[in-house]
């Protein structure tokens, strides 16, 4: 049964760490959306394999890659294709392409910089789209490269480098929260340096207002590095936590007790010495 749904509802960053999460294995697909001409419209195709990112494209005819490799002139995209179909059916054409010789891993991982990773930063700035994410789809080993990454790693490299938040503004989390931790021990994740100082003050004492003082950062970039965090399932936004001490409940204590015992015999004995005294008169 397939996944449909939004962006306005569930943003792409969401979605991703969704499917990376319940290692997902199938293919998402975007449809951009047009008010005023609904029949032009750009679909985008991602692959996932257990929920890693292994291909992406704007068609499903799996020319793609090979159309790649023939602009860049290492290797013809007929003769490309050729190799694909030649090749085992469930081996990525990219390490087809290395086995024989004709690609090497640098120019794989170019490709698939340029086939994932910029073409997938790109969709972060739809302000919505209609998604699908189908289960049963079957991997296109034609446009893989035999490379592939978390998709929360995606999510950080594009949103690190994103320039328009509109399209995010309503999922960013609320000035006056703060940020818990999700996981024990350390991130995993490579994490830049604004992260890092963010990621120390994940334990809910202290709010984003207050950590972009602390940091000497504008809220809005500490808004949206928290963002990235909570995307990458790394930290949860939560309410301020006020940490106060309350005053410790008195107790009777032994030299308390001692203290009303010496009173109590302090006034029978001042009784007892007025009798003696009066006596003595």
């Amino acid at each position: 049964m397939a996944v449909t749904g939004y962006l306005s509802e569930f943003s792409l960053a969401e979605l991703f760490n969704f499917l990376e999460q319940g290692s997902k294995t199938g293919l998402l697909t975007l449809c951009t959306l047009s008010d005023a001409q609904p029949e032009n419209h750009e679909n985008h195709y991602i692959w996932f394999n257990q929920g890693r990112i292994v291909a992406a494209a704007n068609r499903l005819d799996q020319h793609g890659l090979a159309y790649m490799i023939g602009q860049r002139g290492w290797l013809g995209e007929h003769t490309a294709l050729r190799v694909a179909q030649t090749c085992n059916v469930t081996t990525p054409i990219g390490l087809s392409l290395k086995t024989q010789g004709l690609l090497t891993v640098e120019q794989l991982k170019m490709l698939f910089y340029t086939q994932v990773m910029r073409q997938v930063c790109t969709l972060f700035t739809l302000k919505d789209a209609w998604f699908q994410f189908d289960c049963k789809a079957p991997l296109p080993f034609a446009e893989m490269t035999g490379l592939n990454a978390p998709a929360t790693e995606v999510t950080l490299a594009a949103l690190r480098v994103l320039k328009d938040w509109s399209a995010l503004a309503s999922k960013l989390p609320e000035p006056t929260s703060a940020v818990m931790s999700m996981i024990d021990g350390k991130p995993q994740q490579k994490l830049n340096q604004t992260e890092w100082q963010l990621w120390e003050f994940a334990n809910g004492t202290l709010s984003l207002q207050a950590i972009a003082h602390q940091l000497q950062l504008p809220l809005a970039k500490v808004q949206q590095i928290a963002f990235r965090l909570v995307t990458a399932g790394l930290v949860e936004e939560v309410p301020l936590v006020t940490l106060m001490t309350a005053p410790p409940k008195p107790e009777p204590l032994p030299m308390e007790a001692a203290a009303t015992e010496t009173t109590t015999v302090s006034h029978s004995f001042l009784h007892n010495l007025v009798g003696f005294l009066k006596g003595k008169v």
